[in-house]
């Protein structure tokens, strides 16, 4: 982990604030604000010195904020157990995912850059419920 996404957790962790909280202040989806602060995602200079303010640190991180990110870095089989769980899945049902996204849009991915994700929790009294919600544009494969 580093410096910056220790400091950043720090000071959210000493400010008593969630995620969903610097969305408030932000403006931004709480997905992607936590994605900046693990380096996969780079802020501009106003929302970095927003958040920065909101957890109480000084401006000499704003430039480790702005920063393009090197994404999706680490092991290539993820060790973290809930980590671990959405690669399993991949495993068991990506290719009956692309199968179908195949069928309904034809030759072609999902964007992750034109892309939101939302997480929620449903109560349910058998078990609480993670709901995840992957977003993206299609974008077909183009013939040349």
């Amino acid at each position: 982990m580093s410096e910056l996404t220790q400091t950043l957790l720090v000071a959210k962790a000493a400010k008593g604030l969630s995620f969903s909280d610097l969305e408030s202040v932000l403006g931004l989806n709480e997905v992607w604000i936590a994605a900046l602060f693990y380096g996969q995602a780079s802020a501009s200079k106003e929302e970095a010195e927003k958040l920065l303010d909101a957890l109480g640190l000084g401006h000499e991180w704003v430039s480790g904020l702005m920063s393009y990110p090197v994404k999706g870095l680490g092991p290539i089989v993820p060790t973290d157990p809930l980590i671990y769980r959405f690669y399993e899945i991949m495993q068991v049902y990506g290719m009956p995912i692309k199968e179908i996204i195949q069928e309904k849009f034809g030759d072609g991915i999902m964007s992750a850059i034109d892309f939101t994700l939302d997480i929620e929790k449903e109560e349910d009294p058998r078990g609480d419920r993670v709901k995840v919600t992957l977003n993206g544009k299609f974008l077909p494969y183009k013939k040349w």
